[in-house]
């Protein structure tokens, strides 16, 4: 099935692309979300005309998308404090969400937790790398550095079960 794509998505391309689909993911995913519309005569037409402001509007929101980038990648790095245990293990995990508020604290860059991803789950005191996917085209890196707060004592018992 043939459809116009009103927004970029993921691995199918960008606004304004006529793409080809498999039906089902047309009509149950991209139409009622509105990501796309059916490629019928009219649409087609329609895209032609308004072809110049999708690319405007993209470019916009590129140029957007690099000054936070660069913004973000002044920073270096985010240092952020945990409880964690005497093997260094913290007490829970430190979320995207968390991630993303700390970078909202530190530059006023709000950034949707869907667009992080990290390199392995943040479980330990150490530095890790969380890539952020600003657009399709513009992606940056920041580095994490997580340190304790407080060192609780863990006691045999618990350090035999996380063993077992």
């Amino acid at each position: 099935m043939q459809v116009i794509l009103k927004k970029d998505v993921q691995n199918i391309g960008e606004a304004g692309d006529l793409v080809n689909v498999k039906d089902g993911y047309a009509r149950n995913y991209l139409i009622p979300k509105n990501f796309a519309e059916l490629a019928t005569e009219g649409a087609l037409k329609n895209r032609e005309q308004n072809i110049a402001r999708i690319k405007a509007k993209q470019e916009k929101l590129h140029q957007e998308a690099l000054a936070k980038a660069e913004q973000i990648e002044k920073i270096g790095s985010i240092e952020l404090y945990a409880k964690a245990g005497e093997s260094g293990k913290l007490f829970g995990t430190i979320t995207t969400k968390k991630l993303c508020e700390e970078l909202k604290e530190k530059t006023g860059i709000e950034i949707d937790r869907k667009t992080v991803s990290l390199n392995s789950t943040i479980n330990r005191i150490g530095e890790f790398t969380m890539l952020i996917k600003l657009t399709s085209k513009v992606k940056c890196e920041l580095k994490v550095i997580v340190t304790a707060s407080e060192v609780v004592k863990e006691s045999v018992e618990e350090t035999e079960e996380a063993e077992a």
